[in-house]
């Protein structure tokens, strides 16, 4: 007997999460450097894109931290278990997510260079990706890309202002780009198209 459509459980929804960091006064030693990390995330809505920003700053932090901090801030912002692709110009987070993050836990997160970087910030990613289906992907920063500009926008600002979002607020991305687009010249040849139907 087939199985029963009704009684399938629904896809996961489908997120992309656009993020980046900021670190200020990384040229300087001995010295406070103010941090921000930012996030946008969107979804395919009932033919339009809903959006939302996150934000959040630490008054002292290196750009690694901040990358980490980027990704548990915006994945946590989830209420429910999605399929997420997550976009960000941190190599040192891509990489670590996407290759040495489950070599670390085969060896009791260990590894053989010495003591893992952020140890208890790469745990508690660990444990908010397990609830999500995430797929890491890689972006070159300040090359173009509109949303991840955007981000970076929203990163430096709350390193400076050593601001944080009230959890997610509507975002700014759209009022952002056209201020772009007329104000500096950017960005006229970007256009957003509709999500492809999901395969059946």
């Amino acid at each position: 007997m087939p199985d029963d459509p009704s009684c399938k459980t629904p896809e996961p929804p489908q997120v992309t999460i656009h993020a980046d960091e900021s670190c200020l006064g990384n040229q300087f030693r001995g010295q406070d450097r103010p941090g921000g990390a930012a996030a946008l995330i969107e979804a395919w809505r009932g033919g339009a894109w809903m959006r939302k920003d996150v934000w959040t700053s630490s008054p002292s932090a290196t750009n690694n931290r901040m990358a980490l901090a980027s990704a548990l801030l915006a994945l946590r912002a989830l209420k429910v278990r999605s399929r997420v692709r997550f976009v960000s110009d941190s190599q040192y987070l891509v990489k670590g997510a996407s290759e040495w993050m489950a070599g670390w836990k085969r060896r009791n997160w260990k590894r053989k260079a010495g003591p893992i970087e952020n140890l208890a910030m790469w745990q508690q990613l660990d444990r908010v990706i397990s609830g999500h289906d995430v797929t890491w992907k890689w972006v070159r920063g300040h090359a173009g890309d509109p949303k991840n500009e955007y981000v970076d926008h929203l990163a430096v600002r709350a390193a400076k202002e050593q601001s944080s979002s009230p959890g997610t607020v509507p975002s700014g991305f759209e009022e952002w780009l056209n201020q772009q687009r007329n104000d500096r010249d950017r960005f006229w040849d970007y256009i957003e198209f509709a999500p492809p139907e999901p395969s059946p």
